[in-house]
């Protein structure tokens, strides 16, 4: 398929069987930026890259639609249209539409696949786009759970990545946000970055930790191609993250954080317990999920499929009355067998070992002995040498391989 066929997509009556009796989500894209920060490849614009061909309200009405249209398409044949379990609204930069935008964005969803008794709704949000009065605003509107964007504590880091707000913004946002009323509310962090020092890191564990907060997301810092970054990189304006100082400072990481009683639940997520993203436990766990919004990918049943990108041309495809479907693809059982051990493999529950199939159960048991996964139970879990080699040891199992 290709976009000038958009208005053929369609799921198949397979892909909605047992619709309602998985974990069903909803994600919303909100593609606009302040800025562009250096290391980011996300479907972001910022106000000069989009000019005056789509803007904010025109991407409200534009999210309207898709969202009426994918509850007729789930709930056609007299179905019942699944409720969302969980809500998350991410980008780019959600709270530049303030409370009272991100306010419009949860009454979308309600008005067209409803809210399930005890939702999880998150929206992510930048530090600087924050006050108290936002949190308040979107607290009341139904949001339970914030994600703010801290990365870094040390200027110099942010410098680095291109981000606007001052060190201690982010810790200054999580304080307004459980003042608030928030239980739940996550920092995120980028480690390895070119410059951050082992000290630099410290700085910004301790930041977190003084912010209390019931969840943290730590990514590795990856130069994606055709980022700001990568180009300065290539240059050799900066040197490119070094995988020993990135396997060093997980280990930090995850030792402060365990010894603060946030713990591991996915490789690059730690969380108080019962505090876990169950957003994106739905995306590890082949639920179902509609997104919407300019790039936004969903998946039903087995089948994935992906949106225009740009703004102008996501509103004008839902304008004329066609689902804004750049792309589509149906999973096969070889798909969806690859893509279940790639994900549960990296959460703390671990992989049945009933889920490997006869090819696969040596490699298995080779990474056990090699104490890159135990056995708990039935289930093969990472150790903490597994994590650092995850990808390595999830591709091995997939061919079979010894891991090198």
């Amino acid at each position: 398929m290709t976009e000038s066929t958009a208005t053929a997509f369609t799921l198949p009556d397979a892909a909605l069987e047992g619709l309602g009796t998985r974990p069903f989500g909803v994600y919303i894209h909100v593609p606009f930026c302040a800025t562009r920060c250096g290391y980011c490849d996300f479907n972001t614009y910022t106000a000069g890259e989009l000019g005056t061909s789509a803007s904010p309200q025109s991407w409200l009405e534009g999210l309207r639609r898709e969202l009426d249209a994918g509850a007729t398409m789930l709930g056609r044949d007299g179905r019942a249209v699944p409720a969302a379990q969980t809500v998350f609204v991410g980008g780019g930069t959600p709270s530049l539409l303030g409370g009272g935008g991100l306010a419009d964005v949860l009454t979308a969803v309600r008005s067209s696949f409803g809210l399930a008794p005890g939702a999880e709704v998150t929206t992510e949000s930048n530090p600087e786009s924050t006050s108290p009065e936002f949190f308040e605003a979107i607290r009341g509107a139904g949001y339970t759970r914030v994600s703010l964007g801290m990365q870094s504590a040390a200027p110099h880091v942010l410098r680095v990545l291109d981000r606007t707000h001052t060190p201690g913004r982010a810790v200054a946002a999580a304080t307004e946000a459980r003042a608030a009323g928030f239980a739940h509310v996550n920092l995120d962090m980028i480690y390895g970055t070119p410059g951050e020092r082992d000290e630099d890191l410290d700085a910004t564990l301790d930041a977190v930790l003084s912010a209390d907060v019931d969840h943290v997301s730590a990514y590795s810092l990856i130069v994606e191609d055709g980022t700001a970054l990568a180009r300065k990189v290539r240059r050799g304006e900066l040197p490119a993250p070094d995988d020993d100082v990135l396997a060093a400072r997980y280990e930090r990481i995850d030792a402060r954080l365990s010894e603060a009683g946030l713990n591991w639940y996915e490789v690059s997520n730690w969380s108080k317990p019962g505090a876990e993203c169950r957003h994106n436990l739905g995306y590890w766990d082949g639920g179902d999920w509609w997104g919407a919004g300019p790039g936004a990918h969903s998946h039903v049943g087995g089948v994935r499929w992906w949106n225009v990108k740009h703004p102008a041309r996501y509103a004008d495809e839902l304008a004329s009355g066609a689902l804004p479907v750049a792309d589509s693809e149906t999973l096969t059982a070889d798909d969806r067998h690859m893509e279940r051990v790639m994900l549960v493999l990296r959460l703390r529950s671990g992989l049945p070992d009933s889920d490997l199939l006869p090819g696969e159960v040596e490699a298995g048991e080779r990474a056990v002995a090699d104490q890159l996964l135990e056995a708990v139970g039935d289930r093969l879990v990472l150790t903490s040498r597994g994590r650092l080699l995850a990808d390595g040891v999830i591709r091995d199992i997939l061919t079979g391989n010894n891991i090198e």
